[in-house]
């Protein structure tokens, strides 16, 4: 096979937050519920607050930089292995940070 893949990843730490928080239940929240109200309805009452779909969800997920390289696409089967060395080469490996999560696999030619 002829042409190159771009590799995108970004480097996981233990101390990440990665949470689904369904919109159903954010909502059943008080304190949550009581700030919505007092923002988008002031001075109305007997509000109730709905969600739409059950699938509704917010994701909270701590901010990562994304890294790439190119590889050929002979070396489709290696792309993990291989992503963990270029974060090795860069010095992006450190102590509570050592695992790589595959982000866009995208060819190029």
């Amino acid at each position: 096979m002829k042409g190159t893949i771009l590799v995108t990843y970004k480097i996981l730490c233990k101390a990440d937050l990665n949470k689904k928080l369904n919109l159903e239940e954010l909502l059943l929240n008080e304190k949550l519920a009581k700030l919505i109200k007092s923002e988008y309805a002031k001075g109305f009452r007997n509000l109730t607050l709905l969600a739409d779909s059950k699938e509704s969800f917010i994701k909270l997920e701590t901010l990562k930089e994304l890294h790439s390289f190119e590889i050929e696409k002979n070396d489709f089967a290696d792309i993990l292995v291989l992503a963990e060395e270029d974060a090795s080469n860069k010095k992006l490996l450190k102590k509570d940070c050592d695992r790589v999560e595959l982000v866009n696999i995208e060819t190029v030619d």
